[in-house]
């Protein structure tokens, strides 16, 4: 296991990057007559039994090197207690009214539900769980600084020959996937990962074909609130398809590694589709905010004085790349949502 290690993006010793807004976006509105989320009646972490690095996966190191941790997936631990995982299931079904799909990707999908269900926002951002996550990837990490990939919920879809969400890797870089619904209660639909890279992946979908079934990594969730860490930009990953039309929920968490030195590792203009313009375009100009802020932190303790002109503005330009990348994605307007079919 790696070394756990903190940068000065840190807030008071604590896993966060960009404070949960004190205020909703237009439109949104606080559940009635929750349940207060209480750690030690609705947690029971437990930790994997296996975590699977990414150069198993047939990444090389130098790929890696920049990336948020070398770990690519842990095997299913256990997150909620009974009580939570029932809580929990209460709350996505209260919040299935507000879905909506992500083109051809996924039919059915809520965001934005930290936004309405105080609950769910206070798992989401709980540093019980957020420092759990830690000892399984190795390093200092954040709930991501972005709320709607906070509590992402996938529905099942309406026809039986749909897979609940296609082949992909994520639009951001850490995250883990946890079971809603109870696994044992719903026939097929289940959370499958490839054993290759995205660009195994890339080459099998440019001649119409998917990840095979012998390279293919299927876990056994042992019933609802068990959940597998994941390195989601870098692992290629579905929920496949159902036997028989029937309830299933899953809950997506998102998270961001402190060191803003790493790559970013997100494709934030791929939401401009799916989610609500109200909260977006705040929440991605904060994120890009906090990872410059914390490169131009870098160079203000690191440049020399003796450094050549050409070296201050190369270091300068990347400090702040975050930014005009961010602005200018929001001005080029919406694109497809990638994905590697099926």
């Amino acid at each position: 296991m790696l070394d756990v290690c903190r940068n000065r993006t840190d807030t008071a010793g604590m896993g966060i990057a960009v404070p949960f807004p004190d205020t909703q976006p237009l439109g949104y509105q606080w559940f009635a007559d929750e349940p207060v989320f209480d750690p030690a009646r609705h947690l029971q972490l437990e930790s994997p039994d296996e975590i699977v690095l990414l150069t198993e996966l047939g990444y090389d190191e130098t790929e890696i090197a920049d990336k948020a941790t070398p770990v690519a997936a842990s095997s299913p631990f256990r997150l909620l207690s009974d009580e939570g995982a029932a809580i929990m299931l209460d709350v996505a079904r209260r919040l299935r009214p507000f879905a909506k799909s992500a083109g051809d990707r996924i039919e059915s999908m809520t965001r934005g539900g930290c936004y309405r269900s105080q609950w769910l926002r206070d798992l989401c951002i709980s540093q019980d769980v957020n420092a759990h996550l830690e000892t399984i990837y190795g390093i200092a990490i954040a709930p991501h600084a972005m709320p709607l990939h906070l509590g992402h919920l996938n529905y099942e879809p309406s026809r039986i020959d749909t897979a609940i969400d296609k082949w992909h890797h994520d639009t951001l870089p850490l995250d883990y996937v946890m079971t809603v619904t109870d696994p044992a209660e719903v026939a097929g639909g289940r959370f499958e990962y490839f054993l290759g890279t995205k660009h195994d992946a890339a080459e099998l979908a440019a001649v119409g074909r998917t990840p095979p079934p012998e390279r293919t990594v299927v876990p056994e969730f042992p019933g609802p609130g068990y959940a597998i860490a994941l390195h989601g930009d870098m692992v290629v990953h579905r929920a496949g398809p159902l036997v028989e039309l029937t309830e299933r929920i899953s809950m997506v968490n998102g998270y961001v590694a402190l060191d803003t030195s790493r790559d970013d590792q997100s494709r934030s203009a791929d939401l401009v589709v799916v989610d609500d313009p109200n909260a977006l375009y705040t929440e991605w100009a904060k994120f890009a905010a906090w990872r410059s802020h914390g490169r131009l932190g870098d160079l203000i303790a690191g440049i020399d004085f003796d450094a050549d002109p050409e070296s201050v503005a190369r270091q300068l330009e990347a400090a702040v790349g975050d930014v005009h990348q961010a602005i200018a994605e929001m001005r080029a307007g919406a694109r497809s949502v990638d994905h590697y079919g099926g």
